[in-house]
């Protein structure tokens, strides 16, 4: 994990309160109860820059975070979360050279970020064309690791890939996965909707999964019975990894974008063994990776070439928080992505 991981501040001083010097902020207080409450406008350091948030995403682990359902290890309550940040630099540290007020910037690894302003290293930022809609950067955080993600797949012309999950990250991942030119892109979901847009994306084939069924591999594995190339799990649950290895031909690839999470079967690490298959841990590990990666995502996205905005369905403001998280929460409607607009874009 990167050492330019940033987090924001959480202390409130009562003089500055009193002064009204103060920024609103959302907390999880406990598994789905989201409040706002009052926190000191943080001031960037000679080396920082402070960052007026007008977006941000509510991101799968941030729900996780919310359902209660993220391990312990990553997160302690209560607890600030949002890391899908597009804003506007409103403050320059002294030694900050290239950045200045008023720029578009996507952020990166800045968390607690449900907030009016953070502060942040130049490394977490990346400047966005002026003309670039502020609506449809914050999702750019995401390219990084998606994009090391199918590197590590080394896919060619003559590899069958499969992508189980097509929510946010899933469908970026297609868009992504499609320039790799693959013999066979198989993506997978139980909604209707997110598949149609795989399929645009460049999907050449989709497999709607029934939401009831836990082991998913039968379905999956009609299309190509010998197995995949290369499968890339991209759902929290940890149960995609049981599928993701059942999937995997024999001496073919597992690319660990998603199951993070509990699994309610075991994993049959025999079987893994007996396919002779690799198993491949993504997001970059040196910091000059994500750099680059942050930067090249930029390019795909203002090129044309990785569409950010087809699926953000509903926004919300900064207040309207909890009703946000409990949309995004409800697994049975058909809302993509969620934003919260902290601001008023300029």
């Amino acid at each position: 994990m990167p050492t330019t991981m940033t987090y924001a501040d959480l202390a409130l001083h009562s003089e500055r309160e009193a002064k009204g010097d103060y920024q609103k902020v959302a907390i999880l207080e406990e598994p789905y109860k989201l409040s706002l409450a009052k926190a000191a406008i943080p001031e960037p350091s000679d080396t920082e820059i402070r960052v007026k948030v007008i977006y941000v995403g509510i991101c799968g682990s941030d729900l996780e975070a919310f359902k209660g359902t993220r391990n312990p290890e990553f997160i302690t309550l209560p607890a600030r979360l949002g890391h899908e940040v597009a804003g506007i630099i409103d403050k320059v540290g002294s030694n900050v050279l290239g950045l200045k007020v008023g720029m578009k910037v996507a952020c990166r690894y800045v968390w607690g970020a449900y907030a009016q302003y953070i502060v942040c290293k130049p490394f977490n930022v990346q400047v966005m064309p002026d003309s670039f809609p502020l609506k449809s950067i914050s999702l750019i955080e995401i390219l990084p690791g998606v994009i090391h993600a199918a590197e590590l797949s080394a896919i060619d012309s003559g590899k069958r890939v499969l992508i189980i999950g097509q929510g946010v990250s899933g469908l970026m991942l297609t868009q992504v996965v499609s320039l790799y030119s693959p013999s066979a892109l198989v993506v997978t979901d139980h909604k209707k909707r997110n598949l149609e847009l795989a399929k645009s994306y460049g999907a050449t084939q989709t497999i709607q999964i029934p939401v009831d069924k836990i082991d998913n591999a039968p379905y999956v594995l009609q299309a190509h019975p010998e197995g995949y190339d290369v499968v890339i799990p991209c759902l929290l649950e940890g149960d995609c990894v049981v599928d993701a290895i059942s999937c995997c031909r024999i001496g073919g690839k597992v690319v660990m974008y998603g199951g993070i999470g509990k699994t309610s079967q075991p994993v049959d690490y025999f079987a893994m063994h007996r396919k002779r298959a690799e198993i491949l841990s993504t997001e970059p590990k040196r910091d000059i990776d994500m750099y680059r990666y942050f930067k090249e995502g930029i390019s795909l996205v203002t090129d044309g070439l990785i569409r950010t905005h087809d699926y953000i369905d509903r926004i919300y403001p900064l207040e309207a928080i909890q009703e946000a998280f409990e949309v995004r929460a409800e697994n049975s409607n058909d809302v993509i992505h969620v934003l919260i607009q902290v601001a008023e874009e300029i």
